[in-house]
């Protein structure tokens, strides 16, 4: 009959699941290291990015997040204009402006 109705064997105990602290432990860590890892340089790369904005002042040779370059021109609350070319001017916001130049970089290239 056992090939029928297998013959159940007792099982041992399972062993003691983690302790309370133990996952506030793992759940703390988790926390931290995703603080160390995503917020903390997310946040420091939006500062940086704030500074660089509001410091751009008329004159300035500026980069844009599209790979545009040129002279500020105007700068306004929120918005710039950058001179690309001889009488050819762009209206962007600052947001778009991705990075500072050193002066005389565009006339290099």
């Amino acid at each position: 009959m056992d090939f029928i109705f297998p013959t159940a064997f007792a099982q041992e105990a399972a062993p003691a699941s983690p302790s309370l602290t133990y996952n506030l432990f793992l759940f703390g860590g988790m926390f931290v290291l995703f603080y160390f890892i995503l917020w903390r340089p997310q946040s420091k790369r939006a500062k940086e990015h704030k500074d660089l904005v509001n410091s751009i002042n008329k004159g300035d040779e500026v980069m844009t997040s599209g790979g545009l370059m040129g002279k500020v021109t105007r700068v306004n609350e929120e918005y710039v204009a950058i001179e690309v070319a001889k009488e050819v001017e762009l209206k962007l916001q600052k947001s778009a402006i991705a990075a500072a130049l050193p002066k005389g970089t565009i006339n290099q290239i």
